[in-house]
Parts: structure tokens; sequence; C-alpha cells
């Protein structure tokens, strides 16, 4: 399958992936829905018993190095702008996926690193079972009324419909019981942990720690480790590897295929990163910080346009599917060439501070956060 999908990455110390494991289970599966665990594929455990899934991984991990998961889960978007096509008896078997997760000890990686592009990425990994189970926004039935369609305002209601899902997945993922086990983590739509400012979304448990997605971008790009490996060490030993660069060195970001250079006019256009902006990122105050990326994430003119325009849309088609009075839905298939090329032209960008002191980056799985950042990094005259 060339199309690999979201693919979520989470990074917690050796002694707490299993519970780690555990407890993103337990948020995810769906009440009375079944799971299936194991640790290898001699020993099994197809229930609906959370705690006999969990018991047999507790054993037999140490032993294998791994630990594997299915579970059906329901996506919250359809639910939650109770669309009429997810909606009545059956809108949470409509709305459930299957999503497979895993978590390896460091010893075990080693062993994969031969075995072609599907070695673990992890500490802790998410993807759906099928890729587009997860992108069932894109085929929307939408209340439209009077005024003309539009690609723009499409393209809006599904990314509206799809943020919801990514940011819900990517916090039962890392931060289901407020354990704060997860440091980090992030989703890409690749197959690969890639650079965090190159993913669709991050999460850092501490929002002061910001600037660690900067600077473990940097390490994984200029000296090559592995994502798995640098993702939740030290901003202090982050600092060291950076600073140990020579001056001015440079790392390329790659922009996402089709993408457009700059997010709006004025904005930053280098797809680079040196080590001073990294340096002098780290050495900003986190607020700072995060106060630019909230205003670079502000949309433009195009996107507040076709926001407007999906607004209406959304309630008209809200209010048919909760009074069953309104003008008849018409099928929208939001996955066309001109609905992403409005996403990438206009990608849309989410900064969330989390009431546990975290926080969430996020845009669209086909466009790059690195935009955001970018734009940030400039308004703050950091970029170098």
């Amino acid at each position: 399958m060339s199309t690999p999908g979201p693919r979520f990455y989470a990074w917690c110390d050796e002694a707490s992936r299993v519970d780690a494991l555990a407890a993103a289970l337990s948020a995810l599966a769906r009440p009375g829905g079944f799971v299936d665990a194991w640790a290898n594929f001699d020993v099994r455990c197809n229930t609906k018993s959370m705690e006999a899934a969990v018991a047999m991984i507790r054993v037999q991990y140490p032993c294998t190095g791994a630990a594997h998961a299915t579970c059906s889960t329901i996506l919250a978007g359809a639910q939650r702008l109770a669309l009429p096509e997810q909606c009545g008896p059956d809108s949470s078997a409509m709305r459930s996926i299957l999503v497979d997760l895993q978590c390896f000890t460091e010893a075990y990686e080693p062993r994969w690193s031969l075995r072609g592009p599907h070695e673990p990425q992890g500490p802790l990994e998410m993807y759906p079972d099928n890729y587009m189970s997860f992108f069932r926004s894109f085929r929307l039935e939408l209340a439209w009324g009077r005024p003309p369609r539009s690609v723009e305002a499409e393209a809006e209601l599904a990314w509206h419909i799809l943020q919801i899902d990514l940011q819900d997945l990517l916090l039962r993922f890392c931060e289901p019981d407020g354990s704060g086990r997860v440091r980090t983590g992030g989703c890409t739509n690749a197959w690969h942990w890639h650079a965090p400012v190159t993913t669709c979304a991050t999460y850092n448990a501490d929002a002061r720690e910001i600037a660690r997605d900067l600077a473990v971008s940097w390490v994984h790009l200029h000296d090559q480790d592995p994502m798995s490996r640098i993702a939740g060490i030290s901003l202090d030993l982050l600092h060291a590897r950076v600073d140990a660069a020579p001056r001015g060195a440079r790392v390329a970001i790659a922009p996402p295929r089709g993408a457009s250079v700059a997010r709006k006019e004025g904005g930053a256009r280098a797809w680079s990163l040196s080590r001073e902006t990294v340096l002098k990122a780290l050495a900003a105050p986190p607020s700072a910080l995060l106060d630019a990326l909230e205003a670079s994430a502000v949309p433009d003119d195009a996107r507040r346009a076709a926001a407007s325009r999906a607004a209406e849309i959304l309630e008209r088609t809200r209010r048919l599917a909760e009074t069953g009075d309104g003008p008849p839905t018409w099928p929208v298939d939001t996955d066309k060439h001109r609905h992403f090329r409005f996403l990438k032209k206009h990608p849309p960008f989410l900064v969330r501070r989390l009431v546990s002191g975290g926080v969430v980056l996020a845009t669209h799985p086909f466009c790059s956060l690195w935009p955001l950042w970018a734009d940030a990094l400039d308004a703050l005259g950091l970029m170098s």
C-alpha cells in the first residue's frame, strides 16, 4: 500500500511503556468491542476483556520485547457535529474503526534494522487498520441550501471534522489518564516518525518545552538519529547536541508534495532551519514561542471566507439532523485534487493549550507544521 495514512507515535521511559500501552488501549477501546492482544503470534488473547488482554501483555512483553494490540474505537468528529448520515441507532458502528497499537523495548529495535521499511518506529505506535476508515470525513452529506457550491467551504468542512478526530486520537494515545508518562508524541501521514516540524501534529506534555519540537527536528535531520531514540531526551542534552554543530550549519526541511512555500504574504519562505535559530528558540521564553505560534495559526483571508461559508452549511446540516426540517442534503466528496490544492495553498493550523499543561500543534495530514513554525520564528526575529 503506497498511502500509509495517519500514524501516531509517542515517547516514554522504557519502564513505563506497557503501562502507557495499557492506558491508551483502555482509553481507545470501544465499550463492548473486541480486543486482540499479543506479544508474539504464538500467544494471543482475542477477547472483550480488557483486563485479560493487558494481563497477557504484562506476562509476555518482558520476554519478547514487543507488545501489540488491536481494538475498535469510535471517531468523535461526526458524533460531535451530528451529521445526518452518521446519526441514528447505528451511528457508533458507522464511526468506529480498528486501530493497532504497539510498544517496544529499546533492545528490540536493532533486531529489525535490516528488515526493511516496517521496522518499529515507536517506542509506542498507533495507526488505523485501514487508513480510509480514518478519512471518512472526505465523504459528507451536507445541507447546502440555495447558495452555490464552494470547493473552499467543502475543504474547510472536511478539516473541521478531521481535526476533531486527529486531536481526539492523539490525546487518547498520549494523554489517556493524566499520568504524564508520555513526554512527547506526534502524528504523520508517512511510514516513518519524521522530524516534528515536518509532521501534521505534535504533543508535548509540558507546554514550557515547546521548543523541543525544533531541537529534536534539528538533531534528527542533522545527526540522523532516529526519532525513537531522541524524542524524549532532556532539553539540556538537546541544547548541547545543537550547540556542538558547526556555526552556520543548516538542515533542509522538505515541504509536503504540492505545498505552497509561503503560507501568507510576508511569511517566512525558507524551507531550512539553522543551528542559530534553534539555539535562540531554546533560549526564548516558552510563552513567547506559544504566543507567536497562536498568532501565526490565525487563518488567512481565503480560509476565513471558507470558514464563514462552512459554518453556515454546518449549522444548516446540524439543524436538519436534529429536527428533520430543512433543505435536502447533497453528497460531497472532498478528496479531489481541487480540495487538496486549497488545503496545501492555505493550510489550516491549530495550537491548543491543554488543561493538563501540555500543548498540541496540528494541521491537515497532507500538510506540514513547518510553515506555522517558520512564521512564528520570523515574527519573533529568530529566523537566520
